[in-house]
């Protein structure tokens, strides 16, 4: 399926690209370590954990001891603006890389009270069914083919009442932020941002996701300013 769905445009179709990021190859090795600090230099410079946190604690609000799961937590920085503003939530922190789980548990985040750090495939959650009030997965999608983020929507609704995904927007205009991924983060952060926003899921793709996944998943999407797709998924009764 194209990553602009199943009735993408033809000039959406020749801006797609299967060219792999240095953060998806074992053989990147330092290109892959620059990327990640790159990230989290453009995340600070950018206000993204405030952008990303904020649905996510419109989303626990109602909930008075939120247990929350972050999947591909990257270094961290969202579960951290979350548990600075929420005193009560119990934050699960995790990705699927050893060398990032093991940084996160030897960063602020593995000496917190209300959090636990955990390696974590989001494609096959290891947990029960209903652990968590909400699970979130953020700038990380892309990453996956069709049938992973299918299985992503399957899992993060079955292990929690709610999932919040928030991926790049995908659209030909995203690409002006590239100079600011250049500038903030280096070369090697810019390579990956444009291969990012040439493999963002579209709305439509996603809710052709959520319908073929193997599971009762209602989705809705929004847009999230200044260039995010946010969705919501939940399991239907």
């Amino acid at each position: 399926m194209p990553r602009g769905g199943p009735g993408a445009a033809w000039w959406d179709r020749l801006y797609e690209t299967d060219r792999p990021e240095y953060l998806d190859r074992a053989d990147a090795g330092d290109r892959r370590r620059r990327v990640l600090r790159g990230l989290a230099r453009v995340e600070r410079l950018t206000l993204a954990h405030r952008t990303f946190g904020g649905p996510v604690l419109d989303g626990l609000r109602d909930v008075p001891r939120p247990r929350l799961l972050e999947l591909g937590a990257g270094d961290g920085g969202l579960a951290r603006w979350v548990l600075d503003r929420h005193p009560a939530v119990r934050a699960t922190v995790s990705d699927i890389a050893p060398d990032v789980v093991e940084a996160l548990r030897a960063g602020p985040l593995g000496r917190h009270a209300r959090a636990t750090v955990e390696r974590l495939d989001a494609t096959a959650i290891d947990a029960p069914d209903g652990s968590y009030d909400m699970a979130v997965f953020t700038q990380a999608l892309h990453h996956l083919p069709p049938r992973g983020a299918a299985a992503v929507l399957r899992e993060g609704t079955r292990v929690a009442r709610r999932l919040l995904i928030i991926d790049v927007w995908r659209h030909p205009v995203c690409l002006a932020v590239v100079p600011l991924s250049l500038l903030c983060g280096g070369p090697a952060t810019a390579h990956d941002g444009v291969i990012s926003l040439r493999k963002a899921y579209s709305p439509a793709a996603l809710r052709h996701l959520a319908a073929g996944c193997g599971a009762p998943v209602a989705l809705r999407t929004r847009f999230l300013p200044p260039a995010y797709l946010a969705a919501v998924a939940v399991r239907r009764a």
